[in-house]
């Protein structure tokens, strides 16, 4: 069965996008041409967000059409799908898609962190809406956040670091410490680190640069400040940044941990203006393994994330909270792996 993503990928637009236009959502303008096209690929494509998907065999697959309907889901995704993020929450979004429509729910919308600064965006997430739950994607505003939970009877977690609701992620502090320790393994002393900040601000706090940290601490090696890159989670600052920092006559660290693929492949780009080779004379981790990484110039090492998977079982989640499961809000980890390419 089609999905959202089936379209926004045949149409060339985001998911959000697709999500906004089939939902009649008029809170933020698509033009004539885009609409039409995207009702076309409806069509096309066969899309009916009610219907359950079908296995090749046309048979239903996940849980049995016994267990009762999931109902209509929301999604609110933290970030801007437009923005350089994109290759990472699109596989996550497909995943919870998919999950809802295998479990006989319907995908009522998806919004990120920029709608809903709007006022009458929010009222019109929590009280008109009509949806029997929510999956938050990564922390939102915490006021908007506070009225979700107020008004929504069913919220489940995306790496949100809120125990009073179920979740479901990955222990990011452990990969970024695993990609240090591989680099680590590789001979390399002295090394940087490319990342940005919570809502904290301070990204030192941050679950990935604590990782980092973690991994130099326990092998006895020092942390230069100038070697900590704050790229405020921003592509064209990760290459900017890197730009300057190689252009100093300082001594340079001999590998860098990047916190996403996407920071780290715009990194990849200023060592190669700058004269340099990857990996001998700047090696380059990363975290995320998104479909870009292996096609990067060399390919990239990078922690694989199971993003599709995450994305499917937090709408499991959803489903066995709302049938009463756990006791106690439940916090799933799935599992990550290192996958070792030419830039180490």
């Amino acid at each position: 069965m089609a999905t959202l993503k089936d379209i926004a990928d045949q149409v060339g637009v985001s998911i959000s996008t697709v999500s906004r236009v089939v939902n009649n959502d008029t809170s933020r303008s698509v033009n004539a041409d885009t609409r039409q096209r995207i009702w076309d690929a409806v069509a096309q494509l066969g899309y009916n967000p009610g219907k359950t998907a079908k296995d090749g065999a046309g048979s239903k697959r996940g849980i049995s059409a016994r267990q009762p309907d999931i109902g209509k889901v929301g999604c609110i995704v933290a970030v801007n799908q437009n923005k350089y993020n994109h290759p990472y929450f699109s596989p996550i979004l497909e995943g919870i898609e998919r999950g809802i429509q295998e479990h006989g729910g319907e995908l009522a919308y998806i919004h990120n962190g920029e709608d809903l600064k709007s006022p009458e965006m929010l009222q019109k997430v929590i009280q008109d809406g009509g949806v029997d739950g929510i999956i938050v994607v990564e922390s939102i505003d915490p006021v908007v956040y506070d009225a979700i939970k107020r008004h929504i009877p069913c919220v489940v977690g995306i790496d949100v670091s809120d125990p009073s609701i179920p979740s479901v992620g990955y222990d990011r502090l452990a990969a970024a410490k695993h990609a240090v320790q591989h680099l680590i393994s590789r001979g390399h002393r002295h090394i940087g680190f490319l990342g940005g900040s919570g809502r904290s601000l301070d990204i030192t706090k941050e679950k990935r640069y604590r990782g980092y940290k973690e991994a130099m601490d326990e092998a006895g090696l020092a942390i230069h400040k100038e070697w900590i890159l704050d790229t405020e989670w921003n592509a064209e600052k990760s290459y900017t940044l890197m730009k300057r920092t190689l252009e100093k006559p300082a001594k340079l660290p001999s590998a860098f941990l990047a916190a996403s693929d996407m920071m780290a492949i715009s990194a990849m780009r200023a060592v190669f203006e700058s004269g340099l080779r990857i990996p001998q004379d700047v090696a380059i981790a990363s975290i995320d393994n998104i479909d870009f990484a292996e096609y990067a110039t060399p390919p990239l090492t990078s922690v694989h994330i199971p993003k599709f998977e995450i994305g499917w079982v937090a709408a499991k989640t959803l489903v066995d909270v709302r049938q009463n499961k756990y006791p106690l809000p439940v916090k799933i980890t799935l599992p990550f792996e290192l996958m070792a390419r030419q830039s180490t």
